[in-house]
């Protein structure tokens, strides 16, 4: 049985994340700052799966903390999933440095500081996968969350960077680029329906992703060719664009 690690388990992804999983026959560790709203999530997953479920504190932001919570973890992940973020408000984030921060933080210098320590783990035992939630914010800056979008390309560079160390020992990193997913981050935004998933949709292709050992993969599939436009759109262009 193999086990697997969700840091940010109280996210609506990673709640789906862990029901896909526990119910292709893995032990579950889901690891939240708010643990008393895991109760209920872990006693769904082990009546409805039949799976092994423990919750652990974990706070993405504790930095000085993350050492000891790794090691005393029992048993140690062969799968570990970064999932927490924080989408922020652009418009507060411009003018409020403390919003500013806590977007960088919570979406990118978190995950550095936790990764960095499973990494070196997995490294060492030369075995293991770590899928690291991005975001297809990361692709190219736009005016309406360049702060989010900007940690998440951090994100993303270091997901690469972190995949290209770890090859040589046999330990395999996922880049995951949702689109827009009807979660409570997203609660009250006009997103449009037919490039909108649902979490469960992310975690079925984040699992068709991890069996495959793909290095990237975008969740709707269709968001590669939307973002791709994106890209290419020629600067002088784009930036008297609204988006």
């Amino acid at each position: 049985m193999k086990h697997i690690l969700i840091l940010g388990a109280t996210s609506d992804i990673a709640q789906a994340l862990a029901h896909k999983f526990a119910s292709q026959g893995f032990s579950l560790t889901l690891a939240a700052r708010k643990l008393e709203r895991l109760g209920e999530v872990v006693s769904d997953i082990e009546i409805r799966h039949n799976a092994q479920v423990e919750a652990v504190e974990f706070d993405a932001l504790h930095y000085q903390s993350h050492a000891t919570f790794y090691n005393e973890l029992t048993p140690k992940p062969d799968v570990a999933i970064c999932v927490f973020g924080y989408l922020g408000n652009q418009q507060t984030a411009q003018s409020d440095f403390s919003e500013a921060e806590q977007i960088i933080n919570s979406n990118y210098t978190g995950a550095v500081s936790i990764l960095n320590i499973i990494a070196n783990d997995f490294e060492q035992r030369k075995s293991g996968s770590i899928i690291g939630i991005s975001s297809v914010a990361g692709d190219r800056g736009r005016q309406s969350n360049y702060l989010y979008g900007s940690a998440k390309a951090a994100l993303t560079a270091y997901l690469s960077g972190l995949r290209n160390r770890l090859a040589k020992s046999n330990v395999h990193v996922i880049t995951v680029k949702p689109g827009f997913v009807r979660t409570k981050m997203t609660a009250g935004l006009p997103l449009p329906g037919p490039v909108t998933a649902k979490p469960e949709h992310v975690a079925n292709d984040v699992f068709k992703a991890y069996q495959k050992q793909s290095n990237q993969v975008y969740t709707l599939w269709m968001w590669q060719y939307l973002m791709l436009i994106i890209r290419n759109i020629p600067e002088p262009i784009f930036k008297r664009l609204s988006l």
